[in-house]
């Protein structure tokens, strides 16, 4: 998981001011376990923040997801983006009945990927990997 101090100094670099609000949007990624929609962290830091713009959610996400800190999954078959502070090597699994998205550790990722950059001559700037299913739990209250 990517620190606070990380996120906060991304934004520096991208030339933003280190708002409250924005502080408090990357204390809240820099907390999380979860793979939050940017809804539910402008409605999360809207709590302590009334007048944080949704604008500003996704222009603080946005630089932090072009300079590499937090990665922007695809749907969890939700038609929602994800974000993910952890962009440390591993597997996203995300179920598409409750839409819950859980980090799977796997070392085998890098040598995948020097498999994959030797044999495309490409330099590889990083990888996500999700896998699409049902989780226990819905598995457990619904019939599949």
């Amino acid at each position: 998981m990517a620190s606070f101090e990380l996120f906060t100094s991304t934004l520096k670099q991208a030339g933003m001011r280190l708002t409250p609000q924005r502080v408090a949007i990357c204390k809240l990624l820099s907390d999380t376990q979860d793979h939050p929609t940017a809804a539910r962290i402008h409605e999360q830091v809207r709590e302590q923040y009334p007048s944080l713009s949704l604008m500003t959610v996704y222009n603080t996400l946005n630089a932090l997801v072009e300079l590499g800190t937090v990665n922007a999954l695809g749907n969890a078959g939700d038609n929602n983006i994800h974000y993910d502070g952890n962009t440390s090597l591993h597997i996203n699994l995300a179920c598409i009945s409750c839409h819950k998205i859980v980090d799977i550790a796997c070392p085998q990722i890098a040598n995948l990927d020097k498999e994959i950059s030797g044999v495309s001559g490409f330099k590889l700037l990083g990888t996500r990997m999700m896998y699409y299913g049902i989780c226990p739990d819905c598995q457990n209250s619904t019939v599949y």
